[in-house]
């Protein structure tokens, strides 16, 4: 069958607006997608419901649809989004109103069933992950738009395809070569450029967004269309392949894909194949999202300036000390930003950081902001702080945990309002661990050079939940060698101080030179509590980066 065209015009609720357009008139597609939820916007949207229970769905997406539903009815371009977010039906309703007003006939199916907050008491929002074969009930039936709550990542690609070629669900080399193509679009232009460690080896300014040329084998060719900016090797396609894993099997509700069978290469200018990838039957279980309230925080970041750092770091934490005394949760963070002889006042400073926790907000709010600024003069030479604290925001906390598949009701609602029962997974398999291969052969000895990690390592960091990933890649067979041996999970604690009294796990991917590191508990209870300065991991793989080792000379 002929080649299907699969495009991502956002990777958060929040990305570039005119994504949608630039993709419809790029170039050719079949089917463009958007991925707007993440752990936190599924609180964020939540929070929009407690308000107003019609709301619950990425509003974004309305508009760009506003704009560009009549261009992807030209060209004949399906879009599939989980811009449903908490409230699916509502979101097809809304474009179905929005269809009408137009004057533009679209058929708008949704798929539903992921929400299980009713059976979990305290939940802002609990809600399982589904695989996308409801949304290829929704497209074999004629759905030109097609929009979802929960969905894993990838399954907004697993969906099309399995509608395009007709795989059928046992068909898991396929199915895993599919997810392994929306897992390398779900980011958009992480895929094409953006945040890479080697931005400067391309125009990042604006990047264009990723497209996957997919094909009936599994096999597909990551690229973009032609004129946009960014670039497309298989350094950027590592990057995101790494982005958020874990080890070697990386499970979802419709396969397990083997990360440690993909394999890159390159294809020509902007395009790299994607081929190689092998698959297993999923997990018995889903994974389930639970977002609920913590309480409330607060913070305040003191500026000390020049002389005496330490010293006018401990007399404010002494005279905050009695207004904190009944607050459950303190952390305070000294980062030595000065330097001595600064010719700015700017560099000559350091912030002392306040994070506060309760679930008083009254403890947090006009008690801490009262104490803060009644310091103004009489603390420390030089007092200032860089905004002045609020009066206490809610945060969240999120959970993982599973259910059996068949304990969730996963719905394909058609355009024509049938309603199609999704079956889970028929043959499962309890995810396991693959065994660690072999070490390759060590760099031989030779001159060292003390020198930045990122000399030779490429890296990319994020979330999931409480615990943070670092994917770590050599861009070269003999830098791979070395980094294998040197990169032990011991050695990662040691240049991360963070993690040194945590768990970290370290997977091997010899196939993409690299290594996965997952830190447990680094983010304590998920990026809405903002438990850390970098409260997604974003840039801790820039930190490793920038940690020095004694490196051989012949790699630098």
């Amino acid at each position: 069958m002929s080649v299907l065209r699969v495009g991502n015009a956002s990777g958060f609720y929040g990305d570039r607006f005119d994504a949608m357009r630039e993709m419809l008139t790029g170039g050719p597609l079949d089917v463009l997608t958007g991925d707007y939820l993440a752990e936190l916007t599924m609180l964020i949207l939540g929070r929009d419901r407690m308000k107003d229970p019609g709301a619950g769905y990425a509003r974004t997406f309305l508009r760009q649809l506003e704009e560009c539903l009549g261009l992807a009815r030209e060209r004949g371009v399906r879009i599939v989004a989980n811009a449903g977010g908490l409230n699916p039906a509502g979101l097809a309703d809304a474009v179905r109103a929005l269809a009408d007003r137009l004057g533009i006939p679209v058929r708008v199916a949704h798929v539903e069933g992921d929400d299980l907050t009713a059976a979990h008491p305290g939940a802002l929002a609990a809600h399982a992950y589904l695989g996308g074969f409801g949304i290829a009930e929704c497209l074999r039936a004629g759905a030109d738009v097609v929009v979802t709550g929960r969905v894993t990542d990838a399954a907004l690609v697993t969906g099309p395809a399995a509608a395009h070629f007709g795989w059928g669900p046992t068909e898991y080399d396929r199915l895993a070569g599919a997810v392994v193509a929306g897992h390398l679009l779900e980011c958009g232009a992480q895929a094409t450029g953006g945040n890479y460690a080697f931005f400067r080896d391309g125009d990042v300014r604006h990047p264009g967004f990723p497209l996957a040329e997919l094909h009936a084998d599994g096999t597909c060719v990551i690229t973009k269309h032609d004129g946009t900016g960014g670039f497309v090797d298989v350094g950027t396609v590592t990057a995101q392949l790494l982005y958020e894993t874990g080890g070697a099997r990386y499970a979802g509700p419709d396969v397990t894909a083997r990360l440690d069978t993909v394999r890159l290469t390159q294809d020509g200018p902007d395009r790299v194949r994607v081929e190689g990838v092998r698959g297993e039957a999923p997990p018995p279980t889903l994974k389930v999202g639970l977002n609920r309230l913590g309480g409330f925080r607060n913070e305040v970041a003191f500026v000390l300036t020049g002389l005496d750092v330490e010293a006018k770091a401990a007399l404010v934490r002494a005279q905050m000390e009695p207004a904190l005394a009944e607050v459950s949760d303190v952390r305070w963070d000294l980062a030595r930003t000065d330097r001595p002889d600064a010719p700015t006042e700017e560099t000559a400073g350091a912030l002392l950081r306040l994070a506060v926790r309760d679930a008083d907000q009254q403890a947090v709010g006009r008690a801490l902001s009262g104490a803060a600024i009644e310091l103004a003069l009489a603390s420390y030479p030089g007092f200032h702080v860089l905004a002045p604290p609020g009066k206490g925001a809610p945060y969240g906390v999120f959970d993982a945990l599973h259910v059996p598949q068949d304990s969730v009701d996963h719905v394909a609602v058609l355009h024509d309002g049938r309603r199609i029962s999704v079956p889970g997974a028929q043959d499962t398999a309890v995810l396991t661990d693959v065994p660690e291969p072999p070490l390759p052969e060590p760099f031989p000895p030779g001159p060292v050079r003390r020198a930045p990690l990122g000399l030779v390592a490429g890296a990319r960091s994020g979330d999931k939940g409480g615990d943070a990933n670092v994917g770590v890649w050599a861009r070269t067979d003999d830098a791979w060698r070395w980094l294998a041996h040197e990169l032990t999970a011991d050695r990662f604690r040691e240049l991360i101080p963070e993690a040194r009294d945590l768990r970290v796990t370290r997977h091997q991917l010899p196939d993409l030179r690299a290594l996965n590191f997952v830190v447990e508990g680094i983010l304590g209870e998920g990026v809405a509590a903002q438990a850390r300065f970098d409260p997604q991991a974003k840039a801790l793989g820039e930190w490793l980066r920038a940690r020095h080792l004694d490196i051989p000379e012949a790699l630098l």
